[in-house]
């Protein structure tokens, strides 16, 4: 049971939905308790049979994902996970505490891995994050390592080619800051100032609550979104969060979470927001 923390790690980031990855991990245990004493006791290192048997499962659920997010309503985003400070779970333990955060469980992490192969994200996942060597990836993924060194490559290249220097946590605190006094005084001068000139504005309902279908491009069509939906007089209250290990913001209203929204930042401005809307990713959120 000591390896459950890597292992709702490892299929968080392959998945992107806290929910799955403990659906994963839980089968993965039920195939292990499934062995007689003797296989397990055969087995030299249980937490490397459990990781390639949650890779596995992952490989398979990846899949099976790309055909329900084809029917899924509007854009899918991956579902955000609250800082352990804000986490008021039903006393099952805190998702943070389960899910190491670093670089590679930002928003803006995740949401590029989305144009990877199921296979590609597994291998990289792997060998780049997990540190396994190919030797062991090639066990999960079912190639040779030859052949899951290229997958790692191929998506290594398009993490490198979407990803902006990276701002220190200070800094971006100030411009999700900056955006969320703009927000609240609907200034649309001050929210186009903090955008970048081809920023793009996504948001995720899944069809459960009104949101735009497709992603909003540009500073001033972005600034007049949310600007339209702003100001005192909303009844919107919005709240700096930690999302998904970096500066976010929370809106509410009377009360209950209704959106939460993560930031990617380059340089002094905005060039990424994505909104998840959808109730049944905010759960972490609004439990309790």
């Amino acid at each position: 049971m000591s390896e459950r923390s890597q292992l709702i790690g490892l299929a968080y980031r392959l998945l992107g939905s806290l929910a799955d990855a403990e659906d994963v991990v839980q089968e993965a245990y039920a195939r292990w308790y499934a062995l007689s004493p003797d296989q397990r006791g055969a087995i030299e290192t249980p937490g490397a049979w459990l990781t390639r048997v949650a890779g596995r499962i992952c490989l398979d659920v990846l899949g099976s994902a790309r055909v329900r997010r084809e029917r899924y309503v509007g854009e899918w985003l991956p579902e955000p996970l609250p800082d352990s400070a804000e986490w008021t779970g039903d006393g099952t333990g805190d998702p943070v505490d389960r899910v190491t955060l670093d670089e590679s469980i930002s928003m803006a992490f995740l949401v590029v891995l989305e144009s990877t192969t199921p296979a590609e994200r597994v291998a990289f996942i792997l060998h780049d994050v997990f540190r396994y060597s190919f030797a062991e990836v090639a066990e999960v993924v079912g190639r040779t390592p030859a052949a899951c060194r290229q997958l790692a490559s191929s998506a290594r290249r398009r993490v490198r080619g979407s990803s902006a220097p990276r701002v220190p946590a200070a800094r971006q605190a100030g411009v999700v800051r900056a955006f969320k006094q703009a927000w609240e005084d609907t200034d649309i001068d001050a929210l186009v100032g903090l955008l970048t000139p081809d920023a793009t504005a996504t948001g995720d309902g899944g069809g459960l609550v009104s949101a735009v279908l497709h992603p909003i491009e540009g500073a001033e069509r972005i600034a007049r979104f949310f600007a339209d939906r702003g100001g005192a007089a909303s009844g919107v209250r919005l709240l700096e969060r930690t999302v998904n290990g970096q500066p976010g913001l929370v809106a509410q209203v009377a009360g209950v979470v209704g959106a939460v929204l993560a930031f990617d930042v380059e340089g002094e401005r905005i060039r990424r927001i994505w909104t998840v809307l959808n109730p049944d990713k905010l759960r972490a959120w609004t439990a309790g």
